[in-house]
C-alpha cells in the first residue's frame, strides 16, 4: 500500500495519505507533510519529541498534529524522520492524539527543498469507511 501521493493543485500543495488504520493514515499524512520540505527517508532518528494534541473532531485533530511538524521545525530545527506509537483516542466529544516523532536537528547533511507555512481545512477529507484516506491542502 502506498503511504501517500501528491495531487495537482493550482497554488498550494495537496496530498492524500493512506493507511490500514486511522493511526497509520495520520502517520503517513505527517510523512507527506515532511516530504514537501525535506527527504524524511534520509533523516537519522537521533532526536525524539513526544507530541500530544487534541481536537474537537478528526479534522481539527489532524490540523493540530500536522502543525506540530511545522512548529518543531521552526522552534527546534527538528526534521521528522518517522512517526511511532501514534494513538488516537476518543475522549467524550473530542479526540486526543499521542505520538513519538523521531528525527534529527537540521544541519548541512539535510537539504530543505520546500516550505509549508500552514495546514488548511480547504478540501480536507478524513475518510474512515471501508478504508482510511486523508486529503490535505497545505499553504506553501
Amino acid at each position: 500500500m502506498e503511504r501517500y501521493k501528491f495531487l495537482e493543485h493550482t497554488a498550494d500543495a495537496k496530498f492524500q495519505a493512506f493507511g490500514r488504520t486511522l493511526e497509520e493514515a495520520f502517520s503517513n499524512a505527517a510523512l507527506a507533510t515532511a516530504g514537501l520540505m525535506w527527504n524524511w527517508e534520509n533523516v537519522e532518528k537521533k532526536v525524539e519529541h513526544q507530541v500530544k494534541v487534541k481536537g474537537n473532531d478528526l479534522k481539527q485533530l489532524l490540523v493540530n498534529f500536522l502543525e506540530e511538524i511545522i512548529y518543531l521545525l521552526e522552534t527546534k530545527s527538528f526534521l521528522l524522520g518517522s512517526v511511532e506509537k501514534l494513538m488516537i483516542e476518543k475522549e467524550g466529544n473530542s479526540f486526543r492524539l499521542k505520538a513519538l516523532l523521531k528525527g534529527d536537528k537540521h544541519s548541512d547533511k539535510y537539504k530543505i527543498h520546500g516550505d509549508v507555512k500552514a495546514i488548511t481545512y480547504n478540501e480536507m477529507e478524513v475518510e474512515t469507511k471501508n478504508h482510511f484516506m486523508i486529503q490535505v491542502v497545505v499553504d506553501i
